[in-house]
């Protein structure tokens, strides 16, 4: 029997006293394995519900409640409860009995947080921005780079209830490779807590590097030979992709900087040396986008710059060309006169004079300009 299967029907009570009854309608559906997010039945919010001791999984539990209760009487392991996206009415039955806060429980629900970590009680609360490099083959003025998603965690001493929020992130190979480690698993919530934490982090500078990526195109073609040319709706795009980035990153340093200093009852002090680990990297990623900030103004104001040199360029030009040309424009416009007395104007020579005279001054002026740059 499944007991991510019984807790489907658990989501949607309010009471404790309700479990059984759906644990019996339950026991009639097959086997399901809820690794994934697409591998889970009928939509369910349920991902995965597993109960470990000794770092190693625990099978054959009969439904939720008497998975809390075994660990909770034996005094040994815990439950980790995966949900995606989970209602209000779902997340009820849960919160009870888990005893959640209820503060907590609205900002898992309701989702688009900023990165936190809250206690209430024994139980830890904690929300992690979890972001997603989105690829696209030329980066435009409405491309997106970065997508963004929630991870919400409910560590207790023998619970940890993971809420995902968002198209990616899912927990699925990170719960594999954790019970490929059962002494690290083995060390309780905790471990759990960090190794989401590190796989959040980790994935800030997988994206880093990819935003890098994009950052050095711009810069590359900015610095063409046709940079000010370029769309400067491009150098925006990946200006706002980076505030969206930096959203994510930046307020998480307070976090995990007190899981990894400050002491906490649900952090064992063995933990919290892997914390200042995923401090580092972190700290790192801030770097990396503080200075990809800096960069993409120098590339706005670079051009910018280009786009006003190319402006002047033209400029020069157009008044280079209306120099030459006012030249013959002035002597045509003097014999253009309706004088009777002119000198040379019934002069048999006069004509070719005349316009071996504009050719000759455009022809200098011309030479002038193209020695000096402007044509």
């Amino acid at each position: 029997m499944s007991m991510a299967g019984n807790l489907r029907k658990v989501t949607g009570l309010g009471r404790v006293g309700g479990l059984r009854k759906v644990a019996r309608l339950a026991r009639r559906r097959p086997r399901v394995d809820l690794s994934h997010p697409a591998r889970s039945p009928l939509g369910s919010s349920v991902v995965n519900c597993v109960t470990y001791q000794d770092g190693v999984r625990v099978p054959g539990c009969a439904d939720l409640v008497d998975a809390v209760r075994l660990v909770r009487k034996t005094g040994e392991g815990f439950v980790w409860l995966g949900l995606h996206e989970p209602t209000a009415r779902e997340f009820a039955g849960i919160a009870e009995l888990f005893d959640l806060h209820p503060l907590a429980v609205e900002d898992a629900v309701e989702a688009h947080q900023r990165p936190k970590l809250e206690h209430y009680g024994d139980t830890l609360f904690a929300v992690f921005k979890t972001v997603c490099y989105v690829e696209h083959e030329q980066l435009t003025a409405t491309s997106e780079v970065v997508d963004t998603g929630e991870i919400m965690m409910f560590v207790g001493e023998d619970f940890v209830i993971t809420v995902r929020h968002g198209r990616h992130g899912s927990l699925g190979p990170l719960r594999e490779e954790l019970e490929a480690d059962p002494h690290q698993l083995a060390k309780g919530p905790a471990a759990v807590l960090h190794a989401i934490a590190d796989h959040v982090v980790d994935d800030y500078l997988n994206v880093t590097d990819a935003v890098q990526a994009d950052i050095d195109q711009v810069e590359t073609e900015v610095f063409s030979e046709n940079g000010a040319r370029l769309d400067p709706g491009r150098i925006y795009q990946m200006k706002r992709e980076l505030l969206e980035l930096k959203r994510a990153v930046v307020p998480l340093g307070r976090p995990v900087e007190d899981l990894a200093t400050r002491p906490i009852r649900a952090v064992a002090p063995e933990i919290q040396a892997y914390f200042r680990d995923v401090l580092d990297h972190l700290i790192r990623a801030k770097e990396q986008i503080a200075a990809f900030d800096e960069l993409l103004n120098s590339i706005l104001q670079a051009h910018l710059a280009q786009v006003t040199v190319a402006q002047n360029e033209d400029m020069r030009k157009i008044t280079a060309w209306a120099a030459v040309i006012a030249v013959p424009t002035m002597v045509c416009g003097v014999y253009g006169m309706n004088f009777d007395r002119m000198p040379e104007l019934h002069w048999q020579f006069g004509y070719p004079v005349v316009m071996t005279v504009m050719a000759g001054a455009c022809l200098a002026l011309y030479r002038g300009f193209r020695r000096n740059g402007w044509l």
